[in-house]
């Protein structure tokens, strides 16, 4: 389709939208907040797209994440890799005909089970705005971090791993909690813990704590190597060794799986993952 539209990136906890010009590449409008769907009330999400377009305009609305899932405004289907933008477009479901349009997810249906709502739109929009080449891998830190293995421009497959969850439930439930109050960043306690992340990590996890109490490691750095051990176990498991890896990630988080990346010794690219997200739904608005 042409013209102006709505891009909304709807997740659990956040919520984006841009008001996107007819040239499909100007952001006429933008907001964030913390609408996502656990904030919305059952039934409530047609009235919260309406107050979306009062406050953006009246316009046609392309939602993308876990708005299309089964806690969301509607459950779509998951395609199997690999898939493209041309088929995300084509599984669109409309909820208002020609208003308003949620995208599928995508599932990996093997031996290992995965599943991903919302980054599929991030990872191809890196391939077809020229951020990351056609075939490639690529990361995108978070809460939990996909990894994608794309093939001739298409999402081939991926993994989903858990570090930052893991890490934020050790923090506020588990006999770590006390050393895991500093603020995290990619220096060397957080190298030692990449270092160590090859071995025996629940056994490393819980020398967090005799560190501390045995005065080998101080409070300050505790936190940096815990999540050295989490993160550094996430980028070993893929092994990036000799690889180039494209990172979507916001700075701060993106500058420790970079150092992570690095120390195993991968090449990280940092991509701006905004960038990759809009260059992708843009594509999907043309092609519905």
């Amino acid at each position: 389709m042409e013209g102006a539209f709505l891009a909304i990136d709807w997740g659990t906890t956040n919520r984006r939208a841009w008001r996107i010009g007819t040239d499909g590449r100007t952001i006429e409008a933008e907001e964030q907040d913390g609408q996502g769907i656990k904030s919305v009330a059952a039934g409530g999400f047609a009235a919260e797209a309406a107050a979306i377009r009062g406050r953006l305009g009246d316009l046609p609305m392309v939602c993308a994440g876990m708005v299309g899932s089964n806690r969301g405004w509607i459950e779509t289907a998951y395609l199997p890799c690999p898939v493209d933008l041309a088929a995300l477009a084509g599984a669109a479901t409309w909820v208002e005909p020609k208003r308003t349009a949620i995208l599928p997810g995508v599932a990996m249906r093997g031996a290992r089970p995965d599943v991903m709502r919302g980054e599929e739109v991030q990872l191809l929009g890196a391939v077809a705005a020229g951020l990351a080449p056609a075939d490639a891998l690529l990361c995108q830190p978070g809460t939990h971090c996909k990894w994608a293995e794309m093939a001739g421009g298409r999402l081939a497959g991926f993994v989903t791993a858990m570090p930052g969850e893991l890490f934020a439930l050790l923090k506020a439930h588990s006999l770590l909690g006390p050393q895991l109050e500093g603020a995290v960043a990619a220096g060397p306690a957080f190298l030692e813990g990449v270092g160590d992340s090859g071995s025996d990590l629940l056994a490393r996890l819980f020398g967090v704590r005799a560190a501390f109490l045995l005065g080998r490691r101080g409070g300050a750095d505790s936190a940096s190597y815990a999540s050295g051990l989490l993160i550094g176990s996430d980028v070993r498991a893929r092994n990036v060794a000799g690889r180039d890896v494209h990172v979507l990630a916001d700075p701060a988080l993106g500058a420790l799986y970079a150092a992570a990346i690095a120390a195993l010794g991968g090449r990280a690219h940092k991509v701006d993952s905004h960038a990759a997200f809009l260059a992708g739904i843009v594509k999907i608005w043309r092609l519905t």
